[in-house]
């Protein structure tokens, strides 16, 4: 049942409605929970869920972290409440039982979390991000790493943190470059190369700018060597940026070298 839209004393409507994905459930006294959501129109919003640690619940079992859900929301004083919940997509269902997919799934969720700013200020482009990335790893069609990568990737350029993988992240002459700084913001040609800088493997920043455009044809010829070495640079340059070591990162499953003479990707450019 919709209930009819009422207005608060200064002028905002009371009800509203938007469809987000559920980031985060605390407990909230016996029965209630805090749910955070990253909305499509309204950004990230945290709402109490009335009673939903009951049994009893019409929709406790909806507002559950990978839930995409159509959600509306009373406007409170302090915390928005939810009033009515549907299910959109059901991502947790099919993360649950494989421990790869979760624990990446779970890196998403924080990600989104911590790039999503203030509440009530829309991020369209990451929430659309989020749910592209849930629906990828509950479909089972890509490597999840991968995902997780071209996640990280594509979050931080919304963000305006994008690494700098062709131009030089100083000067901005063409590469490619062979020499890559997290505090200098990617790729560095020889002369603005500073102490410290990683020097990956051609095929690693191949990877990456492969990830970015979307060509998994060529992401997914990566040997676990490179895919490896790939994420190292995108969680060092996300938690540089962060200021902060995301928690589910160090759980997530990266694939393994088969052996020191791996090959890199096939298809170099």
């Amino acid at each position: 049942m919709h209930l009819p839209a009422r207005w608060c004393d200064d002028g905002r409507v009371s009800l509203y409605r938007d469809t987000g994905v559920v980031l985060r459930v605390q407990k909230l006294g016996e029965a209630d929970r805090i749910i955070t959501l990253l909305t499509r129109r309204n950004g990230p919003v945290r709402a109490v869920a009335r009673g939903v640690r009951r049994t009893s619940s019409r929709f406790g079992a909806r507002l559950e972290p990978f839930g995409h859900v159509d959600v509306q929301f009373y406007r409170g004083r302090t915390l928005d409440v939810i009033t009515q919940v549907e299910t959109v997509d059901g991502f947790g269902s099919r993360l649950v039982g494989d421990y790869g997919r979760y624990t990446t799934g779970c890196a998403v969720l924080e990600t989104a979390e911590r790039l999503a700013g203030a509440e009530g200020e829309p991020v369209l482009r990451l929430y659309l991000l989020v749910v592209g990335a849930l629906r990828a790893l509950a479909d089972g069609r890509r490597q999840a790493p991968l995902v997780l990568d071209a996640f990280l990737l594509r979050a931080m350029a919304a963000a305006g943190w994008a690494p700098a993988l062709i131009e030089c992240a100083r000067c901005g002459v063409p590469g490619p470059h062979r020499a890559f700084s997290v505090p200098a913001g990617g790729a560095v040609c020889p002369g603005c190369r500073p102490g410290g800088a990683a020097t990956p493997s051609a095929p690693v920043l191949d990877l990456l700018d492969a990830l970015v455009r979307g060509d998994w044809q060529v992401a997914e010829r990566a040997s676990p060597m490179i895919s490896r070495e790939a994420s190292g640079l995108v969680v060092a340059h996300l938690q540089w940026h962060l200021e902060r070591q995301l928690r589910s990162l160090p759980l997530v499953e990266r694939p393994r070298p088969h052996s020191a003479g791996s090959a890199g990707l096939s298809g170099r450019r």
